[in-house]
């Protein structure tokens, strides 16, 4: 049995079922069981992830990984906000799949130090679009929309 921060048998990794949009299919298929998995743990599983998101170079991985801590944001759980560093590594990415999670995540976290890497994404996505089966200019520019929606609030 494996235990890592009060977690026993976290799934493996390396061992990925995660399916990639296609040009039939708009979105990702991700291992119902392993994110369900994490999502329950909440707080106690972010160490983990954290430590996946901080060495991954792997797209599906990083992927996934983001659409887990989306989904444990949707669970109440906390603490996601004190991941921006570890998050902020892939604000330069060129990748559709990841920064449509990721403006997924900095629109439900908002962290001010968000703000500007979402427009420089947005910006670099106009001018140098990447082939994808969908826009993350739509998740990129809603996350923007939320930030200066929230600021003017009141």
């Amino acid at each position: 049995m494996y235990i890592y921060n009060n977690m026993i048998n976290p799934p493996q990794y390396c061992r990925t079922q995660v399916q990639m949009p296609t040009p039939q299919r708009n979105y990702c298929i991700f291992d119902r069981n392993k994110v369900d998995f994490f999502v329950k743990r909440k707080e106690i599983a972010l160490p983990y992830l954290s430590g996946i998101l901080a060495r991954s170079n792997d797209e599906q991985q990083i992927t996934e990984t983001l659409y887990i801590v989306d989904r444990m944001i949707d669970n109440g759980t906390k603490g996601i906000d004190k991941m921006y560093p570890v998050l902020s590594r892939f604000n330069m990415t060129n990748s559709p799949n990841i920064q449509t999670f990721l403006a997924g995540i900095y629109r439900k976290i908002q962290v001010p130090d968000a703000f500007g890497p979402l427009v420089a994404m947005l910006i670099r996505n106009s001018l140098n679009p990447q082939p994808s089966c969908f826009d993350p200019n739509e998740e990129v520019g809603g996350a923007i929309l939320a930030y200066l929606s929230d600021r003017f609030k009141g």
